[in-house]
């Protein structure tokens, strides 16, 4: 059956994916092989692809089907996260929508709306990724909330609460008003916003003086409990012992004093609000203030708002400044650039606030984290400079704030039988917490007498242990799975989730494990537009990536994503790389076309220029493979990818097939055309890992092969020696071919035409591939001579003079004309680069390879004059 003209992706992908997977090529068991393990960064469960997902498991994919190749047993471990913000707000809408609101349902009543929205949701970005070629062991796939999984999460909570190390306690959190949670640190987005800065007096009891403060969140003012001014600022010694009065709700709060207040800053009078500032509630701990919560969960004002109760901040903001003017409290109001706090999921303003959360302490947990990466490289990053932004963050970590007020995820197992601060047990089912309890209080319990906790984890909490928990490692810490496959091998994520993710599974893999959880993490850049803009849906420039694929079929797109993606840098995406891939994916159809179109015969001699071809490519393809070590060992895909588009573009289809091509309607014979199959299968090798389907198709259409020999489990090539000076002197076998068909082309000597060809070899060339030029330059004779050939075209290579006599007639004045334009160019080129060298300045401070550069020009300038002057003595 004839080979199509034109690759059409479209009916080959889907062909050869359900191939793969009937022949259960990507799962995995121990077995005596070495493993090669990955695990995916888990999408959320209800996500859609998008292209950063596409960058990040092309790379993880291109990993894996080399690790296949090279003989290890790869293992690429699927799943998806439970994603609490972000899923319990898509089913709060959704009810909503169906007029149902959360706070009238039960937990179990709302955990199952959750549920069948996961069930319907759940699951298609790993459809998605199926379309891309990604490899997982789907057998193996996992979801953060499977009953083994959050079995884990429960034991490692216990675990951690057990050794001290967990804590309950009010402390001042991070909170959401719309998702209605806590938030880390990590969540925490801070950008700089415009704002303004309120001047307001507050009056001083029992007299008519008063002080001014200065304030961003003039709203705040109804929960001050003191004003604080420093002891050593004499300014103030006469409000030393005083009280003020708050404008509005006039409430009498004292003046304290306290070496904390910056006496060149602001009024020097300072505002202390314990209920909505870190550092008020620090001061308004030393000072035993009372502390007035003002706000409700979603930042409406409650009671203490006095007539503004139940308006959001922000209206009262507006509002409560229009009223302290009409009051004569407002003093001014300046414009203020400051840093405000936002959601990183909901991008709402957060609100610091006071709360009974759950933390993890973090003190000695790094400890092991910080040594792995900086100290003893156990675990290295990819690019290197990640190491200083690792550093930074974990030297000035906090207790993790592991407590959600949400209702999707792991419940807290957390069980309380009192109202006060230490009435709780903890444990792993509400039959254990009864014993616990029974036994703590010394009389029997009942279920009826305790309550769980109704917080649930942070997500988070659940996928720190992911690279552990897939295997099933923390409920059952030495079975088969876990000893085989973990440490796993490389993590491929992004840099914007080194500290939600990357570092705390470190902190997992040595506080559960004692060990890494992975050798190598590889950090993508960020998907970003011509523009450098970071692709998103409300801009409209982030493509579909399904839409892509159709349009480019899926290697295009893989190819399109990583010619534009240099390690660790941003990826600037461009739709025309795409177009590249998908024009490089028929280049090398194209190229197979040609092949298989030969006849072959087994009479024929082997010319010698169809042997040293052989060679040459031989040797070209082991220089490439030893380049793409080198690139994988260091994470430079791009590179390695460029690589092999040059190899193949370039080496193969434009070089050597051109050199062992039959003659038009002749055949090849048989000992070339079987080195020419076997180079092509090389190369299918190396390109499988970037082109998995158009590489899997020209393979088993090249023979019959049973599914033991598919090239997804074929054996990648073996570096061996090879012959550099091979490679040296087919450039300049190159550059001679090049030189002729360029005379041909300007002097209108047909391609057809043979010609006769005289080397002046100055420079001792080999002449090992004559054979190829006389075959690709059409040339009836090659001699060698000692002296200019005089009347005959020439150009010159490095110190070498190649020579054509002139054929047919020529103008002799236009061809004159044309030398002395180059002629005049050249010397002017000469003299600009002596004008450089001869720069003292310039000599002295340019770096030696720049001059190295440089000289070379001036010699290669020198040479090329020579041969211009010569061609004219000869017209």
């Amino acid at each position: 059956m004839s080979l199509a003209t034109k690759y059409s992706p479209q009916d080959i992908e889907s062909k050869w994916y359900n191939y793969w997977m009937e022949n259960n090529y990507f799962h995995s068991t121990p077995n005596e092989k070495e493993p090669y393990t990955i695990v995916i960064p888990p999408p959320n469960v209800t996500g859609v692809l998008h292209m950063g997902h596409m960058l990040n498991n092309t790379i993880q994919d291109v990993l894996i089907r080399r690790a296949r190749l090279k003989g290890f047993n790869a293992c690429w471990v699927p799943g998806t996260d439970h994603a609490s913000i972000a899923t319990e707000a898509k089913v709060v809408d959704k009810l909503k929508q169906q007029g149902i609101n959360k706070a009238d349902l039960t937990r179990e009543e709302f955990l199952k709306h959750a549920w069948e929205w996961t069930d319907k949701h759940g699951g298609i970005i790993l459809e998605q990724l199926k379309k891309l070629g990604a490899s997982c062991d789907w057998e193996r796939t996992k979801f953060t909330m499977d009953a083994d999984l959050s079995e884990a999460v429960t034991k490692v909570f216990i675990d951690l609460y057990n050794k001290g190390l967990i804590y309950r306690g009010y402390r001042m959190v991070n909170w959401d008003p719309s998702a209605k949670t806590t938030l880390s640190d990590e969540e925490v987005i801070y950008e700089e916003r415009q704002g303004n800065l309120y001047y307001l007096n507050y009056k001083i009891e029992g007299t008519d003086d008063v002080l001014t403060i200065a304030t961003t969140r003039p709203e705040t003012i109804l929960g001050d409990s003191a004003i604080c001014i420093n002891p050593n600022d004499d300014r103030f010694t006469h409000l030393k012992g005083k009280k003020a009065i708050v404008p509005i709700c006039n409430r009498v709060i004292p003046i304290i004093e306290d070496e904390y207040v910056d006496i060149e800053f602001g009024t020097g009078c300072l505002k202390v609000t314990p209920a909505h500032d870190q550092n008020d509630k620090v001061l308004g701990e030393k000072h035993n203030l009372e502390v007035i919560d003002i706000f409700n969960d979603d930042a409406t004002l409650n009671s203490f708002g006095m007539h503004y109760e139940g308006k959001d901040r922000f209206v009262v903001r507006k509002e409560i400044t229009k009223e302290l003017e009409e009051l004569g409290c407002l003093v001014k109001i300046e414009q203020h650039l400051h840093k405000v706090g936002t959601s990183e999921r909901t991008k709402e303003v957060i609100e610091p606030k006071i709360s009974a959360q759950w933390f993890l302490k973090m003190d000695t947990i790094v400890e092991p984290a910080l040594k792995a990466v900086l100290e003893d490289e156990e675990i290295k990053f990819f690019p290197k400079h990640y190491n200083s932004t690792y550093r930074h963050w974990l030297e000035n970590i906090r207790d993790w704030n592991i407590s959600r007020q949400l209702w999707w995820g792991h419940q807290i197992p957390a069980y309380f039988y009192g109202d006060g601060e230490n009435d709780f047990v903890v444990a792993t089912s509400i039959e254990e917490a009864v014993t616990i309890a029974s036994e703590k209080l010394g009389k029997q319990l009942t279920a009826e007498d305790l309550t769980q906790d109704p917080d649930a984890l942070d997500t988070w909490f659940s996928s720190w242990l992911w690279p552990i928990s897939v295997f099933d490692g923390i409920r059952f810490p030495n079975n088969e799975e876990i000893n085989y496959y973990y440490p796993t091998n490389d993590l491929v994520t992004g840099p914007d989730i080194i500290f939600f993710w990357v570092a705390r599974m470190i902190f997992a893999g040595y506080e559960f494990r004692n060990e890494k959880p992975f050798s190598n993490v590889y950090f993508t850049g960020i998907v970003r537009d011509k523009q450098r803009r970071k692709m998103s849906k409300s801009l409209g420039n982030s493509p579909d990536p399904i839409e892509l694929m159709e349009q480019y079929g899926a290697d295009g797109v893989r190819v399109g994503m990583l010619l534009c993606s240099a390690a660790g840098n941003d990826l600037l995406f461009d739709e025309e790389l795409c177009a590249q891939g998908r024009n490089f994916s028929n280049k090398i159809w194209n190229a197979y076309r040609l092949v298989k179109g030969w006849e072959v015969s087994e009479t024929i001699e082997q010319p010698s220029s169809s042997a040293v071809a052989i060679e040459w490519y031989k040797a070209k393809f082991q220089q490439v493979l030893a380049d793409l070590d080198s690139s994988f060992e260091l994470y430079r895909l791009s590179e390695a990818l460029m690589n092999i588009y040059k190899l193949i573009w370039d080496d193969f289809s434009s070089w050597f097939l051109e050199m062992v091509k039959p003659e038009y309607q002749k055949p090849i014979d048989a000992k070339t055309y079987k080195a020419v199959i076997a180079f092509l299968e090389d190369n299918l090798k190396i390109l499988h890992p970037f082109m998995p389907f158009l590489s899997e198709e020209i393979w088993q259409d090249i023979t019959t092969r049973t599914p033991e020999k598919a090239l997804i489990i074929a054996e990648y090539p073996k570096l061996e020696v090879y012959n550099n000076t091979l490679i040296n002197e087919f450039n300049v076998a190159a550059d001679v071919i090049s030189g002729i068909r360029t005379i041909r082309k300007d002097k209108n000597i047909s391609f057809k035409d043979t010609i006769e060809f005289s080397i002046l070899n100055n420079d001792k060339v080999s002449a090992n591939f004559d054979a190829v030029i006389q075959k690709m330059g059409n040339i009836s004779e090659i001699s060698y001579v000692t002296s200019t050939v005089e009347g005959a075209l020439s150009f010159r290579i490095k110190s070498n003079e190649y020579f054509i006599p002139m054929v047919g007639a020529i103008d002799v004045e236009a061809e004159k004309a044309k030398l002395e334009e180059e002629l005049k160019y050249t010397q002017g080129f000469l003299k600009s680069v002596q004008g450089k060298l001869s720069n003292e300045r310039f000599v002295n401070n340019a770096p030696e390879k720049v001059l190295a550069i440089e000289r070379q020009k001036e010699a290669d300038a020198l040479a090329k004059i020579d041969t211009i002057e010569a061609s004219l003595k000869s017209l």
